[in-house]
């Protein structure tokens, strides 16, 4: 068994404890404070778990290895470091009952799905540069898509306080638990902002580490169209709330939208050869 599998379930053991914690707080009924510094802690050294699993999956051996679990488990840990910086300065700990669990399941495939594709010139730091800011950007866009889903489910209760959304059910309290709808739009286009920057970043690193490569500015191929396509959908959202003042539904659709092109970009192809087709 490798190292990069052991850290990976370390680390999913680790975001399920931090998680069942916080729903067994729920289950009794009690509200869901600030974590503090015990809780920072303990999200912490889940990430360097985490981290360390990634480093012994995709580097350790001196080449570069990635398969679509390990490239999902790479963005939704750089999301997580993202969310433990801004959790330091804006009071979101309700946000960790969906981070928490969406965490032990990626960590948890990335332990049972190891395989993946030495990837050709992986020694090229410019290649690697790109990786890692296009990991970056699906990270930011990652955690920006759990925070749209989430206010979705806000935005509904706010319209249908009839349904099924009593505080005394548990998904009444899990949104109890949130932050303010209007601060958790705020967080949501900051998030929005920097992954349309750092994604704008990875389209160029791209352009510029394929034409040194293999002379082609831009390969024509499903990950470059759908990651193009993502860019797009970002930047006319954007776009639109600059001008237009886009917000709530739109802006949440449009999110969603832009994280499913993304997603298809690598992960969803990946996914399909070397889990559904069985191929590399």
């Amino acid at each position: 068994m490798s190292l990069g599998i052991v850290f990976h379930a370390a680390a999913a053991v680790a975001y399920a404890l931090l998680a069942a914690g916080l729903w067994l707080r729920l289950t009794r009924g009690d509200t869901i404070a600030q974590s503090g510094r015990i809780g920072r802690a303990g999200l912490l050294i889940a990430l360097v778990l985490h981290g360390a699993g990634l480093y012994e999956t995709a580097l350790a051996q001196g080449t570069l290895f990635i398969g679509w679990a390990s490239a999902l488990s790479a963005a939704v840990w750089l999301g997580l470091v993202v969310y433990w910086l801004e959790s330091l300065v804006v009071r979101i700990d309700g946000l960790q009952l969906l981070l928490l669990p969406a965490a032990t399941a990626v960590t948890l495939l990335a332990a049972l799905f190891p395989q993946g594709v030495v990837v050709v010139h992986g020694d090229n730091v410019w290649l690697r540069a790109h990786l890692i800011i296009a990991l970056s950007a699906y990270g930011l866009i990652t955690i920006a898509a759990l925070q749209a889903s989430l206010m979705a489910l806000l935005d509904r209760r706010l319209h249908r306080p009839q349904e099924d959304m009593s505080q005394r059910t548990i998904v009444g309290r899990v949104l109890d638990a949130q932050p303010p709808l209007l601060e958790q739009e705020r967080l949501l286009f900051r998030l929005i902002w920097v992954g349309f920057v750092v994604l704008t970043l990875a389209v160029f690193s791209g352009s510029y580490t394929s034409m040194m490569l293999t002379g082609k500015v831009l390969p024509f191929d499903h990950k470059t169209v759908f990651t193009l396509l993502s860019w797009l959908t970002f930047g006319i959202l954007l776009l639109g709330r600059h001008i237009w003042g886009w917000r709530g539904r739109v802006a949440l659709r449009w999110t969603l939208t832009g994280f499913a092109l993304l997603i298809l970009a690598y992960t969803g192809s990946r996914f399909v050869l070397e889990v559904i087709l069985h191929r590399s």
